[in-house]
């Protein structure tokens, strides 16, 4: 890459600065910097960077401290990975050309239907990190509330399989399955990859970390093992045992899934298009052939009602057969949270009492994690119609899928202890009587204001569930949190809702 003259007076020398700006490529400039006067750029600007071998369109920031001279250029964390610098180094800046690409998004905003060329031109740009944050949430929001049709979700999903790496298992039948959320504690795919695995099924699981939920997949596994696996390091994992339990960011399949997630976990926005390319671009790139979705239902589920489910059952279906991908839906109880604990510590320990076959393991996630593993078991015909629940039940009782599990764990990296919060408040009953409705939602909310899923051993367990009985102060949840400030927060969440869960007094005698 030759400099031209121009280029050469707009030398600057790069700086790490040590700033975590996630995954969106930032710089900063000093105020007096000589650059932003010739050019005329200003906070915000997008910013071509290059030195002699790479180049990123980034978002500038301005600096007024003595962090940086006119005469340096600072960069985010991510940023200076991108640009693959040492300090020192001399980098030069440039306007950006247009991206065509913006003029897409903007059609798509204004209502118009996209074809799957300008789709793709979107996703490559979004993966290349030519779109800053504004960028990304101005295409999730114009693409929400339904505002995708099949065409665009079919071309979306195949756009962000094709922008990242794509797995080949060389076997016929390659398994996995997904639950589209909003039902706290349902942390049943570790169980299911276990059973599954050790009854000889290839089940190569990647899981995304939490959008609006109060933890994800890859947010409780972390707390038990290494989940940040390499390419070849998954792959090693799935020929030795069959399976495992990774985060899909770390092995770039379907990249622009994470990009856009981390946007739409700030914006608290899951929508249906998006939603469905999220989910089937990953179980595409990762090499899945038979795929089982599970959609609860309920009043305070992200799906509500039976008629939006089959509505995204739908989908979900004519997207996977575009695909060439064998995809069963299922219908589930969405009324109530699944277990006892919300958020990543919390829900490990349920997921370790079920596979260990302890008495006090939430039977409610055991027996909604066989129900799952027996349907992949019938799907991919490894059992006869009607008997996969048995068979995954003696894999799980039998002790077969907890031994597969701490495999699967130890080839990660080593299974450990989940961490466990120091602070506690109890939720106490004020009167007797049963319990008619619980909000999943509120709960959620109350998991995450308590720190999760960011704080790992942060979140609830909850211990009566739908028609239990209630006795006069006996704990109906307890809030775990690893400071007083987040515990405090949480707690006056509760006290503001006390119809997060709701009891019918018994009538006076």
């Amino acid at each position: 890459m030759t400099k031209n003259p121009q280029q050469r007076l707009l030398t600057l020398t790069a700086r790490k600065l040590d700033i975590d700006t996630h995954q969106e490529l930032t710089i900063y400039l000093h105020q007096d910097s000589y650059v932003c006067h010739s050019e005329g750029f200003s906070a915000l600007s997008r910013v071509r960077v290059n030195s002699d071998h790479h180049s990123i369109i980034a978002t500038l920031h301005i600096v007024r401290g003595s962090q940086l001279t006119p005469y340096e250029i600072g960069f985010s964390d991510s940023a200076w990975q991108h640009m693959q610098l040492a300090d020192g180094d001399q980098v030069w800046v440039s306007h950006p050309k247009p991206l065509e690409s913006l003029s897409y998004l903007r059609a798509k905003v204004f209502g118009h239907k996209l074809n799957e060329e300008q789709i793709r031109t979107i996703v490559n740009d979004v993966v290349a990190g030519r779109y800053a944050d504004v960028h990304l949430a101005a295409f999730i929001t114009a693409c929400g509330d339904r505002k995708l049709d099949t065409d665009e979700i079919i071309a979306l999903t195949r756009a962000m399989v094709d922008s990242g790496s794509r797995l080949n298992w060389q076997r016929d039948i390659i398994v996995d399955k997904h639950c589209v959320g909003g039902l706290p504690g349902n942390r049943t795919t570790p169980i299911v990859v276990s059973i599954l695995a050790s009854l000889g099924l290839t089940m190569p699981k990647t899981s995304s970390r939490a959008i609006t939920s109060p933890a994800g997949t890859a947010d409780t596994m972390e707390t038990l093992t290494e989940v940040s696996l390499s390419l070849s390091q998954m792959q090693g994992v799935v020929r030795r045992h069959g399976g495992c339990l990774a985060w899909g960011g770390s092995v770039q399949l379907s990249p622009a899934d994470d990009l856009l997630i981390r946007v739409e976990r700030a914006l608290d926005i899951d929508s249906e298009g998006q939603l469905i390319a999220s989910v089937l671009s990953k179980k595409i790139a990762a090499g899945a052939t038979h795929v089982l979705i599970d959609i609860p239902v309920g009043p305070t589920a992200k799906v509500r009602d039976q008629q939006s489910a089959k509505r995204l059952a739908e989908q979900l279906r004519t997207v996977a057969q575009a695909l060439g991908m064998r995809l069963r839906v299922l219908f589930s109880d969405g009324s109530q949270p699944v277990g006892r604990g919300i958020g990543p510590a919390l829900e490990a320990q349920d997921i370790l009492a079920v596979l260990k076959n302890s008495p006090q393991a939430p039977q409610d996630l055991k027996e909604r994690a066989i129900l799952l593993a027996g349907e992949l078991l019938e799907m991919s015909e490894a059992a006869a119609a009607g008997k996969g629940q048995q068979q995954a039940r003696q894999a799980l009782e039998g002790g077969q899928a907890w031994q597969c599990f701490q495999a699967i764990c130890q080839a990660q990296g080593g299974l450990r202890q989940p961490p466990v919060a120091n602070y506690r408040y109890n939720l106490q009953a004020d009167c007797a009587g049963s319990v008619v409705a619980i909000d999943n939602r509120l709960l959620s909310q109350a998991a995450k204001l308590a720190g999760a899923p960011v704080d790992k051993a942060a979140g609830i367990v909850i211990y009566k569930h739908l028609g239990e009985r209630v006795k006069p102060g006996e704990t109906l949840l307890t809030l775990h949190a690893e400071s007083p400030g987040e515990l405090d927060y949480a707690v006056e969440f509760l006290n503001a809702h006390p119809e997060l869960i709701q009891l019918q007094p018994d009538p006076k005698s």
